[in-house]
C-alpha cells in the first residue's frame, strides 16, 4: 500500500511539473496582468465613467490585493502595482478614453 501511495505521489507530482512547464508563459505573464487590468479599469471608471474613487476601486478589487493604487486627479493617471509589477494608466481624451503607459 505504501509503495502503491509514493507511486501516486511521484505521478502526481510529475504530472503537476508537466502542466506547469507547458504553462510556463502564461505563468510569467501573470504578475502584469493583475496591475495592469487594475490600472486601466480604474482610470476608466473614474476619468471616463465619472465614479467616485471608493466605487471604482470596489470595482477592480481582485482576490489578490494590490499593494498599491493611487491616483493623480490633476494629470488624470492611475498607478498600480501587485504582485511586483507596476503599472500606469493614464487618460488620453474623450473619445480615447484610458490607455496603460509603456
Amino acid at each position: 500500500m505504501r509503495r502503491a501511495l509514493r507511486v501516486f505521489v511521484a505521478l502526481l507530482a510529475v504530472s503537476l511539473g508537466w502542466s506547469a512547464w507547458q504553462a510556463r508563459q502564461a505563468l510569467a505573464d501573470f504578475p502584469g496582468i493583475l496591475s495592469a487590468y487594475s490600472a486601466k479599469e480604474y482610470c476608466s471608471c473614474r476619468f471616463v465613467m465619472g465614479f467616485d474613487p471608493a466605487y471604482c476601486r470596489a470595482y477592480v478589487k481582485q482576490w489578490l490585493p494590490l499593494s498599491l493604487l493611487e491616483e493623480s486627479s490633476e494629470q488624470r493617471r492611475v498607478t498600480a502595482e501587485g504582485l511586483g509589477r507596476r503599472n500606469q494608466a493614464a487618460w488620453q481624451g474623450v473619445r480615447e478614453g484610458c490607455r496603460l503607459l509603456p
